[in-house]
């Protein structure tokens, strides 16, 4: 099933205790396009300045990721600056310039409103509303959040959340909509909310996938280097989305296997700096670590 994903493409300079990286390539629909382009078609609704790189675009394409629906816009590219202490679970933002993202309204082409998959990164959730009334009836709706929507547009993003079949946020964030200090119950109670489901992250300790029919607790994958966490929550639902797309068929007991699947995608990316460690595996490499996933969660 294709994918169509719409967030932002966006040059980081990112710090953290294993070194320095300028201008480097990011962004939430990068990392999760990168990330479902192991398992399905994925297409990217994002807006660049004239000033991004061509290479980065022609490094999506040769992912047979469609970039079509990005567009080029007279200023600037959407640019991140962060500090990651040796508690990588903190980002500190140093400077944030939105530039041409700023009046980002996202437009979808024709013959992409007929996805059968829409992610919807964390843009404001007016945009997402905006969004998915462009789009043919998705079979699976997914959006994330995060902390400065929960506290600006509360009541917006409460009301889409109605129509969404799997929203994704992190711990802090999860605890800040719902104002419950338990994951559990925050969890309970964000799908009281709305959404079908609810995937909350909690970095190196696991994700919580919540409905109302399931209860899935999975850990994160064990690494002893993690260089650069940026982009780590946007694989991991790229990872997801996307192995839902490539099993056909959208039930708990997928969405289960595509969180494992997020969650080791995740791990590969936070192992270099962008997405470096990403365009170095493959499918085996994926396998590979799925296999000893399953063996370190058997009992």
């Amino acid at each position: 099933m294709s994918i169509l994903v719409v967030g932002s493409v966006a040059l980081d300079t990112i710090e953290t205790p294993f070194g320095k990286k300028n201008e480097i390539l990011g962004g939430s629909a990068t990392f999760f396009s990168i990330a479902a382009s192991f398992f399905d078609k994925v297409n990217i609704i994002a807006a660049v300045g004239e000033d991004f790189p061509k290479r980065h675009l022609d490094l999506l394409k040769e992912r047979n990721i469609g970039t079509e629906g990005i567009a080029v816009k007279k200023g600037k590219t959407f640019r991140w600056e962060g500090r990651y202490e040796y508690d990588m679970n903190v980002a500190h933002t140093l400077a944030t310039h939105l530039n041409v993202f700023q009046d980002f309204s996202p437009k979808i082409p024709q013959d992409l409103r007929n996805s059968r998959l829409l992610f919807l990164a964390n843009i404001d959730p007016d945009l997402q509303d905006s969004v998915l009334k462009q789009m043919n009836r998705p079979r699976l709706i997914a959006c994330d959040s995060m902390n400065h929507w929960i506290a600006s547009k509360k009541k917006s993003l409460e009301k889409f959340l109605h129509k969404v079949d799997i929203f994704l946020l992190n711990d802090a964030e999860a605890r800040q909509f719902s104002g419950e200090a338990n994951l559990l119950k925050a969890a309970k109670a964000i799908v009281a909310k709305g959404p079908k489901s609810v995937i909350i992250k909690k970095g190196e300790h696991g994700v919580i996938y919540y409905s109302k029919k399931e209860h899935f607790i999975a850990p994160a994958y064990p690494l002893e280097d993690v260089y650069d966490p940026t982009g780590a929550g946007d694989t991991f639902a790229g990872g997801v989305v996307g192995y839902i797309g490539k099993s056909g068929s959208i039930n708990d007991s997928v969405i289960r296997k595509g969180v494992v699947y997020g969650s080791i995608l995740a791990s590969f990316v936070v192992q270099d700096f962008s997405v470096n460690k990403l365009l170095s595996i493959s499918p085996v490499d994926i396998n590979k670590r799925y296999s000893n996933f399953k063996k370190l969660t058997r009992f």
